[in-house]
């Protein structure tokens, strides 16, 4: 595409899109927003039905639990992960009522800190999204904040956005805000305030006129978290999209030229993912694989256990690993089985690993979507 693309025409053409839905969207204050909610629905539904694949991370879980228990805006951790205890059942509930007028079933996936950092749980999370997507099935993501600390917690649903939108190598993050995008200045207090449609580069000078963290009403970020948000899903080759919220139809409204802020990604998701195994993860052990399985490997396969020859240092599931064959590095790669697994299944076809180790974590030992030739 040789011109820049509109915020509108890259949310269309993307295959799968990463969509935060905040607190304050969902819910006003005389409770849920079930006819807005709608709106959205079908939005997505139609986005879906054009061949997209999407993931929602959607806040409101706390603000419903507060209303369900007549429980104040406490600053008490313990009164915060009571009412998104109360609240998550009520969140779910609405968004597969809203989803299932057009046929769409919904999964719930509660993540915390360690989800996502760690990259064995990674790998787990990852793949049953995956699984979720491949079965037609919207995941509906939040933060488990019945149980999070304050010491190991994402914070707000913006960050999480971005670390699922990298988890599952997104297009494009769209973040649904209040706001209709990025301004020169808070244009809530400064009526001269001008609207910027397209960002390259995340400069400090944004970065500080977007303020501080913090947000009003019933939601917990601001502007400075959708564009630290935006800051993780850039660098993982994802755009990111601020578009408003408010309005009925909101994505649909964003596609036919309403107004909002694009956020440039650095280069595709799937390179940007290939390089950070490559060049930003420190190798924990190797597996050797013959001759057979090097060809399969630089023609774009997987590696499966039947090509591996031996299994040297120790190392977890999920963990970055070199790929040896007659001596020379070849690849690296995200491992899905430990060492001691890998040497159970080495040179196991694929149909007998559940036999040897009386499961099977997948065919492949490591995905070809996990793996970079060097």
């Amino acid at each position: 595409m040789t011109e820049r693309p509109t915020a509108g025409a890259l949310v269309r053409q993307a295959k799968r899109i990463t969509v935060k839905v905040g607190s304050s969207l969902l819910v006003d204050a005389a409770g849920l927003r079930t006819d807005w909610l709608a709106t959205l629905a079908e939005d997505l539904a139609t986005l879906k039905a054009a061949g997209a694949q999407l993931v929602v991370v959607s806040s409101g879980a706390v603000a419903l639990g507060r209303k369900r228990l007549g429980l104040s805006r406490s600053a008490r951790l313990e009164f915060k992960q009571a009412a998104a205890a109360a609240g998550q059942p009520l969140l779910m509930e609405s968004w597969a009522k809203a989803l299932a007028c057009h046929d769409v079933a919904v999964a719930q996936l509660l993540l915390t800190f360690g989800d996502t950092e760690s990259r064995r749980r990674w790998l787990n999370a990852r793949a049953t999204i995956e699984t979720l997507l491949d079965r037609g099935a919207v995941p509906i993501v939040n933060e488990n904040d019945s149980v999070a600390t304050e010491e190991l917690r994402y914070g707000d649903n913006d960050r999480l956005s971005a670390r699922v939108a990298q988890m599952v190598r997104s297009d494009v993050l769209l973040l649904l805000s209040d706001v209709d995008g990025l301004y020169s200045a808070n244009p809530r207090s400064r009526r001269d305030a001008k609207h910027i449609p397209f960002v390259k580069e995340l400069t400090t000078e944004l970065m500080d006129a977007a303020g501080p963290a913090h947000g009003e009403g019933v939601g917990s970020g601001g502007m400075r978290t959708k564009l630290e948000a935006a800051r993780i899903a850039t660098r993982f080759g994802c755009a990111t999209v601020i578009a408003g919220g408010q309005g009925e139809h909101p994505v649909r409204a964003l596609i036919d030229g309403a107004r909002a802020t694009l956020i440039a990604g650095e280069g595709s998701p799937a390179s940007a993912y290939k390089q950070w195994i490559a060049a930003a993860l420190a190798p924990t052990g190797s597996v050797i694989i013959d001759a057979g399985a090097a060809d399969a490997l630089r023609n774009g396969r997987s590696l499966l256990a039947a090509g591996i020859r031996g299994v040297e240092g120790e190392f977890g599931r999920g963990e970055c690993v070199s790929v040896v064959n007659e001596a020379h590095e070849i690849a690296r790669g995200l491992i899905g089985y430990s060492a001691d697994e890998a040497r159970a299944v080495a040179g196991l076809r694929a149909s007998d690993i559940a036999e040897r180790l009386g499961y099977n974590r997948g065919d492949a030992v490591i995905h070809r979507n996990d793996l970079v030739l060097l």
